[in-house]
């Protein structure tokens, strides 16, 4: 049943809307409050070298977008959307509060990444229950979700990294726990404005709808999945965000600004910042071309936003071989977080609404968890591409990721004509997806 009513409308958009991304929002905020001490952590505090440090971070980084895989079968199978995110909340609150101990290390790492896979895919999944089908806000809810969960990645290095690194470690890694209670709390108040929990999957009807519709869905699962491991290729770059960046930002970056040094960890609240800008600017733009029959197609969107990512690194890929005394101006540093922030807009919440989209009917949750698993393969190969930062020197690996950004660009371009018959086969009727044309 659709939730949505003018009646409890918030902000032109269901109020559900808005007890989900707040709840999202400091879910991001632990995560992210969390993950910019991690590397600073490891190599400050435990010790580690930087090639441990890196592997570890992206094998943790991997893993949290990893367990979705399994949490959203077992929502669409057995828990149910609203258990599932109340059963991983308070897992990974947990987590967040045993990194208080250092000998609890890699078991709070765990407990975060297990309840982080009953809950990332259970909670967006519920955005499309709130609109009626021919509701014209249904568009833009991913794009007024993204920016409501950025609000979270933008406080968290200001709140968790400043505590963590002025006061103490376990300070940051505490504010990272109560803000994920925060987010647990405004779910169970706010449940009565969700959608309410369609049919479990094993008690739907599935044989004469399935047999209708297995061309088609073997058509979405082909593309989905090409989808999904190049945009993979993409987060290899993309997730050097908090590992070969972080570091960079340390001790290649001159902080200084007047008297003030610029806390490492503030650099990270730019693209979040810059995310809820930039979001209305670009949906305005896209909107116009939209009136003008001139707006790209999803897959064509994503492929011009790796690309922008790729020109990203390549200027500091410049800018690292130029810098006077191997230290850049933090302004530099500022740029190529606008460059890539831009490109991210047209990529991530672009490829999340394609999923969604095309979720086939009681699975939900494992279709939002397949688009979140681009981020395990992702941040895994960043892990491994991290590797090679203290082996080619910060220019060279700057080149490294630009060419990876241009490759997944390229390949995206490609995939752009059959995403295209993918979606308008989608909108047929159930009757006449068997006549549609095959890929």
């Amino acid at each position: 049943m659709v939730a949505s009513a003018r009646s409890r409308d918030l902000f032109g958009q269901p109020r559900g809307l808005t007890v989900l991304f707040l709840t999202q929002m400091w879910e991001i905020f632990s995560y992210y409050g969390m993950r910019s001490l991690l590397v600073y952590y490891m190599t400050k505090q435990l010790s580690l070298g930087q090639q441990h440090a890196s592997l570890v971070y992206g094998a943790y980084t991997a893993t949290v977008y990893f367990t979705p895989i399994i949490g959203g079968v077992i929502s669409d199978r057995w828990l149910g959307r609203r258990r599932a995110v109340i059963i991983g909340a308070s897992i990974m609150a947990l987590g967040h509060f045993l990194m208080a101990s250092e000998s609890l290390f890699y078991f709070a790492l765990a407990a975060i990444a297990l309840g982080n896979g009953l809950f990332l895919p259970s909670l967006p999944s519920q955005i499309d229950g709130l609109y009626a089908k021919d509701d014209p806000r249904r568009g833009s809810a991913y794009n007024v979700y993204y920016v409501g969960i950025n609000v979270g990645g933008l406080l968290a290095p200001l709140v968790c990294g400043t505590l963590g690194e002025l006061y103490g470690w376990h300070y940051g890694f505490g504010a990272a726990g109560i803000g994920m209670l925060a987010g647990l709390v405004i779910y169970v108040l706010g449940s009565r404005h969700l959608p309410e929990e369609g049919p479990r999957r094993t008690d739907a009807p599935t044989q004469p709808a399935v047999a209708l519709q297995r061309h088609e869905l073997w058509q979405r699962v082909r593309v989905l999945a090409a989808i999904a491991l190049t945009v993979m290729l993409f987060r290899g770059a993309y997730e050097q965000l908090g590992n070969t960046i972080a570091l960079w930002a340390d001790t290649g970056v001159n902080r200084a600004l007047g008297g003030f040094t610029i806390p490492m960890t503030w650099f990270q609240s730019l693209n979040p910042l810059l995310v809820i800008v930039l979001t209305p600017l670009f949906v305005a733009h896209w909107t116009r071309q939209a009136r003008n029959g001139r707006e790209p197609a999803p897959a064509r969107k994503m492929a011009i936003g790796a690309l922008g990512v790729a020109c990203a690194y390549l200027l500091l890929a410049v800018v690292s071989a130029t810098a006077p005394a191997g230290q850049a101006s933090w302004i530099w540093l500022a740029l190529f977080f606008l460059v890539l922030t831009s490109g991210e807009l047209f990529i991530l919440p672009i490829g999340l609404g394609l999923f969604a989209r095309l979720a086939p009917a009681g699975h939900g949750a494992t279709t939002i968890a397949a688009w979140f698993f681009t981020t395990f393969g992702g941040s895994l190969l960043a892990g491994v591409l991290g590797t090679y930062w203290s082996v080619l020197g910060p220019s060279s690996f700057f080149v490294l990721m630009g060419a990876v950004g241009i490759a997944a660009g390229a390949l995206l371009w490609l995939l752009d004509r059959p995403t295209r018959k993918v979606e308008a086969v989608a909108q047929l009727p159930a009757a006449a997806i068997g006549q549609a044309t095959p890929l």
